[in-house]
């Protein structure tokens, strides 16, 4: 049985040596997990081709949302997110999961995280859907800081689907974001570097969905705070623990895909 992950560009992922440990721990010796290269364009004709013995793929940027369109059936918490990390076959065709917001609560919960009133979430892509449906997991009402007004009104649907209640703040007011309990950034390396001279005397638990290089300035001056500090490792394992199962109908051995990520 074969699984892959695709997206663009996809050299750099981790996800290959977690899936792969897993299988091994697993004893699923005839199962295997790759890499692909795919942009939003190929991922339909990809799909489409792809052989009985493709159990699974694994979807990151720029194909989440896209991954909705070529699936027969689409979890309904996937469908309210708008966006899908996971495609499993089925006898009907392919099934599209969002597996990113429950890693996320999961990685929050191992932080300490169990309920809050509030979060604050930085940035409004695909993983800041993920983010919204992790609050709505919390209880929590959602702050959302982006540079344009747009991002927000994309969101807002999404957070109505969801039931979380979602404010906007603009981007230069970024350094109020550290009087929330929970601080969640989905921005690209480098975008929430200001924030590395911020207060964090507060000491909200931050996650940062960054994983390379590490540790960003933001998580670096968090920490020195002593913040507890979650990372975009944290999530690749948890939404792979969850993709592992759903492919392989087997229980993940967490251990053992949690050790593949230590040389990250």
């Amino acid at each position: 049985m074969r699984a892959a992950v695709l997206g663009k560009p996809v050299s750099h992922s981790r996800s290959p040596a977690i899936h792969t440990a897993g299988y091994a721990a697993a004893g699923l010796r005839d199962w295997s997990y790759t890499a692909i290269e795919c942009g939003e364009q190929d991922l339909a004709p990809l799909v489409a081709g792809l052989t009985p013995d493709w159990a699974g793929l694994s979807l990151t940027m720029p194909l989440k949302e896209v991954a909705l369109t070529v699936a027969a059936m689409v979890d309904p918490f996937a469908a309210a997110i708008g966006a899908a990390n996971t495609l499993v076959r089925r006898a009907y065709g392919w099934h599209a999961y969002n597996t990113d917001a429950p890693g996320m609560v999961r990685a929050l919960l191992e932080a300490g995280v169990a309920r809050t009133p509030r979060l604050a979430v930085l940035g409004g892509g695909g993983t800041a859907r993920a983010a919204l449906a992790a609050a709505a997991s919390l209880a929590a009402d959602v702050t959302l800081y982006t540079r344009r007004l747009s991002a927000f009104d994309e969101l807002l649907p999404v957070a109505s689907a969801l039931d979380v209640s979602l404010e906007h703040a603009p981007w230069d007011a970024l350094p109020s974001c550290t009087s929330y309990p929970v601080v969640i950034s989905t921005v690209p390396k480098g975008a929430a570097d200001s924030l590395a001279v911020a207060d964090w005397s507060g000491r909200p638990v931050v996650f940062d969905a960054i994983y390379e290089p590490w540790p960003t300035p933001l998580a670096a001056a968090a920490s020195d705070a002593g913040c507890a500090i979650v990372s975009g490792l944290d999530l690749l394992l948890w939404q792979a623990v969850d993709q592992f199962e759903l492919f392989t109908s087997t229980k993940a051995p967490v251990a053992a895909m949690r050790a593949a990520l230590r040389p990250a």
